[in-house]
């Protein structure tokens, strides 16, 4: 297997990114070699997600576009992995003979081992869950990513089982990494010149390390990575409203380098749309967390994620919601219209008119989008931190985010990357703010 090309494909979310960069460390070892070129790969792997709506069908279109870039020359070996293939499995390797090998995210440890196999056995299925001895196998290899943010899973699998989620299907149940494992990954990490590390968990609060007597908990590793000089930012997502104790709300105060940003989802402003989708916590819940963040430090800003329409929401749950969102001014967030996944209790209730739910959502996108452009605007004619990530490809600009992890675009200088740097806006647009690099101001 020397000198052969490898090709990931990822969708969705940050866990899937850091679980394909993992993977990429592990077939390394084998001999094989990243390729950007999709059309010559001698291995492809879709690394699945199955959040959002026809996740299944958009896997097996995406195959079909890869089958006509290979259609007259040697096949590459087919890996399915991430959620979508835990879910789905058998199925898949029985509806598409050009998969070979279908890969649960629990058993990515074994991705060696398979693609070794694959020669003498052409369709392999893997996906029993197994967190602990994935978690052990990639323990015992470096962690390669050399990029400015990067990150770093803590935390997977949930135990809350919401109506609507699927991700303790795929995921499993919630598991919490060694303290000592994840800062060593993480001086890993900084050693590769990383300045910013997002902490990944389903439910990345949640996260809970016992031992010798002793209970580590998220703010203990944001407390320890404050300790990293060359470290700059810390952040982390994405968590639940029920998980946001004491102890991570004071790391607001005693931390300097977590960002003054929380992405908390709330999913409606409904106490009885929480309460049938088993969300475990109240509005008032989320208002007394968002409060109490306020008055640590009046800078914070919220995003959140929305699902509009869910089966049973009135116009009163959704005005409730509306509501909400017009007191708090979310900013960077996420709305769907509810979407059934198989396997959830949701997926038995019945939906509401699909376009009662596209009205409703596009005057909660008009709201949030608005609340965007207001504090973007804001930012105009100020002078803001930005830490440098890349220079844009083709473009003689730099690309990095603020401490509200909205994307900056900007002249400056390449030997920027990397640093923290002031940066004059001049304009903005929903999305991105856009700027220079101000020479007469040191960065925070």
């Amino acid at each position: 297997m020397q000198n052969k090309t490898i090709f990931i494909k990822t969708f969705g979310c940050q866990m899937n990114e850091y679980d394909s960069n993992r993977i990429y460390d592990s077939v390394s070892k084998l001999g094989f070699i990243k390729t950007n070129n999709q059309s010559s790969a001698d291995c492809y792997i879709l690394n699945t997600c199955h959040i959002r709506d026809k996740a299944k069908e958009k896997v097996y279109h995406e195959i079909g576009r890869i089958k006509k870039l290979f259609r007259n020359k040697k096949k590459p070996i087919m890996v399915v992995a991430g959620c979508v293939a835990q879910a789905e499995n058998e199925e898949m390797v029985k509806r598409e003979p050009f998969i070979d090998i279908v890969l649960g995210p629990q058993s990515y440890h074994k991705v060696n081992d398979l693609l070794k196999k694959h020669i003498e056995n052409l369709k392999q299925e893997e996906t029993e869950f197994d967190t602990i001895s994935k978690f052990g196998y990639f323990d015992q290899i470096k962690n390669n990513n050399n990029k400015i943010s990067a990150f770093l899973t803590i935390q997977e699998g949930c135990d809350k089982f919401c109506s609507f989620c699927v991700v303790p299907f795929t995921r499993g149940p919630e598991y919490s990494r060694p303290f000592k494992k994840i800062l060593l990954e993480a001086e890993q990490l900084i050693q590769n010149g990383v300045k910013e590390i997002t902490l990944l968990g389903q439910n990345v609060n949640a996260y809970s390390y016992k031992e010798n007597s002793k209970e580590y908990r998220i703010s203990d590793l944001i407390n320890s990575l404050n300790q990293y000089s060359e470290l700059e930012r810390i952040r982390y997502t994405t968590s639940h409203p029920r998980d946001m104790t004491d102890d991570l709300i004071d790391c607001y105060s005693l931390s300097h380098k977590l960002m003054p940003f929380v992405h908390l989802p709330i999913q409606s402003g409904s106490n009885r749309i929480l309460e049938l989708m088993n969300r475990k916590h109240t509005v008032e819940d989320f208002f007394k967390v968002y409060e109490r963040l306020k008055k640590i430090n009046k800078e914070i800003e919220f995003s959140s994620d929305f699902i509009i329409g869910y089966p049973g929401e009135t116009k009163r749950d959704f005005e409730e919601t509306f509501k909400l969102i017009k007191k708090i001014k979310f900013i960077n967030s996420f709305s769907f219209i509810f979407s059934p996944r198989p396997g959830t209790k949701a997926s038995k209730l019945e939906m509401i008119d699909k376009n009662i739910a596209k009205e409703r959502l596009i005057l909660i996108q008009d709201e949030l989008f608005k609340n965007q452009v207001e504090i973007n605007k804001s930012m105009e004619n100020t002078n803001i931190s930005v830490l440098v990530e890349n220079k844009l490809e083709k473009q003689n600009k730099l690309f990095g985010r603020n401490k509200y992890i909205s994307p900056v675009i900007f002249d400056g200088s390449v030997n920027q990357v990397g640093k923290t740097v002031k940066v004059k806006i001049q304009t903005s647009n929903q999305n991105t703010l856009f700027g220079f690099v101000n020479k007469n101001m040191k960065a925070a």
